[in-house]
């Protein structure tokens, strides 16, 4: 039988849980990747009642749960704040704008984040760490070692808490290894699961999208970090073949302009190999959802995720569990 596949809510915030959920019903998903916005998942109206009637919606249209994600709150808990963040979180978490106070609340509201799965009955919860060295990534002025390694170490500092938490409500933390985190490519990755001590509760929520136009080499980071996939976003992205007036960094214009090197594409309409992602996938013996994290800022969201549903059904494949000449073995 072929993997779940789920679609990712973050992109359908506007709508209230229900009617995503009937859309994603009419669409033929088998469950969805709750997002926590006020709209789909409120951690600040986190109870017992508050999460048996999000199951019951989803349960009402037959459709399943297996993650939450919490990206922007995890966002907030490393990064440098400033008024960016105060667009994209609750105003609890922002309070009075002072940028520890932010990353402590922000710390607090993924721990409750952990719980809340514990209360729908899940495992995994999807986010990010940010960072507090991404503005150092080009390295002039230059940036020594030690700058960076004191990154690494402040990030375990304030996540090991979050962790620990999430350890022994027996959650797991799945990171979306993506430009502006801590770790953003394989080298990072491996850093930071030293910084960490490998604990066990951290893994990753592993999606292609984001590495590809880098330039990284997506399918070998499945084959190092395999025992570490926890949950898998669908994400397709296309890249130039040819120079372009903005680069990898992006010129600064916004998504969908004609002079970008890379934009973010509806499933199968970009460059990455999905076939060799499944068969990796099947290598490490991953079990779980595949998640369809629609973007396309040039195509119809619903008519998006339609067709990415049925792209994802077509490309999965479970491994085989004979090998295929076996028939001509001698008995």
């Amino acid at each position: 039988m072929a993997r779940k596949v789920t679609l990712c809510t973050a992109q359908w915030g506007d709508m209230p849980l229900e009617t995503i959920c009937i859309k994603a019903k009419e669409f033929g998903y088998d469950g969805l990747e709750l997002s926590c916005t006020e709209n789909h998942l409120d951690i600040g109206k986190m109870s017992p009642d508050y999460c048996a009637g999000v199951k019951n919606t989803l349960a009402k249209y037959g459709l399943e749960l297996f993650t939450i994600s919490n990206h922007v709150i995890g966002q907030c808990v490393c990064d440098r704040i400033d008024r960016r963040h105060q667009s994209i979180i609750p105003a609890r978490i922002w309070g009075d704008g002072d940028p520890e106070g932010v990353r402590q609340r922000a710390a607090d509201e993924l721990i409750r984040t952990g719980e809340t799965a514990k209360m729908l009955g899940i495992n995994t919860v999807a986010g990010f760490t940010g960072s507090p060295v991404w503005h150092l990534l080009y390295s002039f002025p230059p940036v020594s070692p030690d700058e960076i390694k004191a990154g690494f170490k402040e990030v375990a500092d304030r996540f090991k808490p979050i962790l620990d938490s999430y350890q022994k409500n027996g959650i797991r933390f799945a990171l979306e290894v993506h430009p502006t985190e801590i770790a953003f490519d394989i080298s990072s990755t491996q850093t930071l699961l030293e910084a960490l001590d490998y604990h066990p509760a951290f893994g990753f929520n592993y999606d292609p999208s984001h590495m590809g136009y880098q330039g990284v080499d997506y399918v070998a980071f499945l084959n190092r970090f395999g025992d570490r996939i926890f949950h898998v976003h669908m994400k397709d992205v296309w890249w130039s073949d040819v120079p372009t007036c903005a680069g990898v960094f992006g010129g600064h214009l916004p998504f969908g302009h004609p002079d970008r090197f890379w934009d973010f594409r509806s499933m199968g309409r970009g460059n990455i190999d999905f076939e060799a992602i499944i068969r990796a996938l099947n290598r490490i013996d991953y079990q779980g959802p595949l998640s369809v994290e629609w973007e396309d800022n040039g195509m119809d969201r619903e008519h998006g995720a339609a067709e990415s549903l049925q792209f994802v059904k077509n490309i999965d494949f479970r491994p085989s569990t004979v090998a295929f000449d076996a028939a001509f073995e001698k008995k």
